[in-house]
């Protein structure tokens, strides 16, 4: 407050020139009564002095041209009254005019250094309000988060504190008119913007703003433009932070599903959702390419519930005009317009959806072009920007987890087709045993007793030979028939699970409680499966259990086979050491099922295994 009034008052326009006379002579006038009573009570050298307060005041208030007039005039009275003999001019006639020589050059000295002290004040009050004007422009432009937005503010208050009619300041290229004059603002030489002010001001005042504000104007814009540059560099950091962190978050979710061991489709079905919320999109698809020119929906996502899009699987032709022939032409991502000529059932859901764009980024598996992944926007006047570059980022990302899942899918349908390969070669050799062999075998046994009735009485030892060769042509006949059992038992063609089951509990060594809840049959790879896991359950528990029962528990619910089997043996079964159990874990996770094993020392096993029905 006290700066503030000291200013004003320092700024204060000059008074009157009239004023100033009429204030020099009442102070003389005043000054001279006040040396003629005092000279009553003191010496005259010092009553000089009394004269130069007015000298100091006029000289402050009016200038130096009116405190010099007041100083002779303050010498002429001081020399009429003071010095004797008074009431007379005394300077040229005695020597008196030494004394008062002496207090006209200290009264034009004081003349001058009030009107210097004035002017200093006025310099430094005037660099007072520049700083605070400079200080003021800093603060505002470094606190705006738009550099741009905040120069009309900061101009305003540019031309309220400098006492200007006009201020503004512009950016890039700006002249100067008749009207207006544009004082360059600089970086380093290059110009980057200019402070226009009114044409018709004062040199003087043009020439303090190109010496005084310009340079810290230049200094907080310079600083300004550069917060603003690192804010937007931040900016764009923490989006990029974002958005990877959006991805790799997408990407743990679509790693998790593919370390559960889910279905390719489930996989596909993440993806497609992942990339959706990634780039925006109001819908997705994933197609695959096929060898003859065709593409395969292997999935698609929905933002919103709307209509049916096609089934997963669904096969259409490539359209030379269609996204998915442009993405296989050139190997790069592209975007059409979503219109009449898209083709196929994908092209209808998505113009039934409203979908005015359509993006596609290629999917690359093993260095093969393997599909490609649509993404679909709504209305013609949305045009994202960037989705082809996060589509690409994305997919190179996700292509691992799909090329897991593929691979795991190819080597699941690869062992099932072993598996399924390994049963035809069991079921048509026990067919050949048993259309074959065994029936040359029988037609031999039937053979040799008809020779063994033909022999006379008379030759008991030649009846005895053929009696005991039928009967170890019997026992061939027998374990012929074992053998065949174990390739692949007859029964279970053609009586199904419960009846080969119960053959496999009465041959058992090992007494079995077995519940079977099997209506109906069941595919003809699931039936074998549980057959030989039950199989070769009971021969390891009668091998290896030493148990004194074994409860064995089949069902059929849910569209799934399981099979539990306990015992109450000694336990301790490692399914890792035992060739009969990994073989029985292939074969189940073949047919897309689960084997689990729990065999704590001293407290028997158990066998769990699911197996999924399917179509029957």
């Amino acid at each position: 407050m006290r700066a503030r009034w000291l200013s004003s008052l320092l700024r204060m326009a000059r008074p009157p020139l009239a004023l100033g006379v009429v204030v020099g002579v009442v102070c003389v006038t005043a000054e001279t009564l006040l040396a003629l009573l005092l000279v009553r009570v003191a010496s005259m050298s010092p009553l000089g002095l009394v004269y130069l307060l007015g000298i100091l005041l006029v000289s402050y208030l009016w200038g130096l041209p009116l405190g010099v007039a007041t100083a002779l005039g303050s010498g002429l009275a001081y020399d009429l009254f003071l010095v004797p003999p008074t009431h007379r001019i005394t300077l040229f006639s005695s020597w008196s005019w030494i004394a008062l020589l002496v207090f006209l050059v200290v009264a034009l000295l004081v003349s001058g250094a009030a009107a210097l002290l004035r002017s200093l004040l006025l310099e430094a009050d005037e660099r007072r309000r520049e700083a605070d004007v400079s200080a003021g422009t800093a603060r505002l432009l470094l606190r705006a988060e738009q550099l741009r937005a905040a120069l009309p503010v900061v101009a305003r208050r540019l031309a309220q504190d400098l006492g200007l009619p006009s201020v503004a300041i512009e950016l890039g290229p700006a002249g100067g008119d008749r009207h207006r004059a544009a004082l360059p603002l600089n970086d380093e030489g290059a110009r980057f913007g200019s402070l226009v002010v009114p044409a018709d001001l004062p040199q003087a005042t043009l020439r303090r703003l190109r010496e005084r504000v310009v340079p810290p104007l230049e200094a907080a814009l310079v600083a300004a433009r550069g917060r603003e540059a690192v804010a937007c560099a931040l900016a764009a950091s923490r989006d990029e932070l974002a958005r990877v962190a959006e991805e790799q978050a997408a990407l743990r979710r679509v790693a998790t599903l593919v370390a559960r061991g889910v279905s390719p489709t489930e996989i596909f079905n993440a993806v497609a959702g992942e990339m959706g919320l990634i780039v925006n999109a109001d819908h997705t698809a994933i197609e695959r390419y096929e060898p003859d020119r065709t593409v395969v929906l292997m999935s698609s996502w929905s933002a919103s519930s709307g209509g049916s899009p096609p089934p997963v699987g669904a096969r259409r032709r490539l359209h030379e005009d269609g996204l998915s022939a442009l993405v296989l032409r050139s190997g790069q991502p592209g975007r059409i317009m979503v219109d009449e000529r898209t083709a196929g059932e994908l092209g209808r859901w998505a113009r039934d959806e409203e979908n005015g764009v359509a993006i596609g980024g290629p999917i690359v598996v093993e260095g093969r072009l393997w599909g490609v992944m649509i993404a679909f926007f709504r209305g013609v006047e949305r045009q994202p920007e960037g989705v082809e570059e996060r589509m690409r980022d994305f997919t190179e990302l996700v292509v691992t987890a799909i090329s897991n899942a593929l691979t795991r899918d190819e080597l699941a349908a690869s062992r099932a087709r072993v598996v399924a390969a390994s049963d035809e070669t069991r079921h048509r050799i026990e067919r050949d045993l048993h259309d074959g062999a065994q029936q040359r075998l029988v037609s031999l046994g039937l053979q040799l007793r008809m020779a063994e009735t033909a022999v006379p009485p008379e030759l008991p030892e030649l009846r005895r030979q053929l009696s005991h060769t039928a009967e170890g042509l019997a026992l061939v006949l027998e374990d012929l028939r074992e053998l065949s059992r174990g390739i692949h038992p007859a029964i279970l063609s053609k009586g199904g699970l419960g009846p080969a089951l119960k053959m496999l509990a009465r041959r058992s060594s090992v007494p079995v409680d077995l519940r079977v809840g099997v209506r109906e049959r069941l595919p003809e790879r699931v039936e074998v499966a549980v057959y030989y896991i039950v199989s070769e359950s009971l021969t390891n528990v009668a091998k290896h259990a030493h148990a004194s029962l074994v409860d064995i528990d089949v069902h059929a619910t849910g569209g799934r086979a399981t099979v539990v089997i306990r015992d109450d043996g000694t336990g301790g079964a490692d399914p890792a050491k035992g060739s009969g159990l990994i073989g029985l874990s292939d074969r189940v996770q073949a047919l897309d099922g689960t084997i689990e094993i729990t065999s704590p020392a001293g407290q028997g096993t158990t066998l769990t295994a699911v197996i999924p029905v399917g179509d029957r």
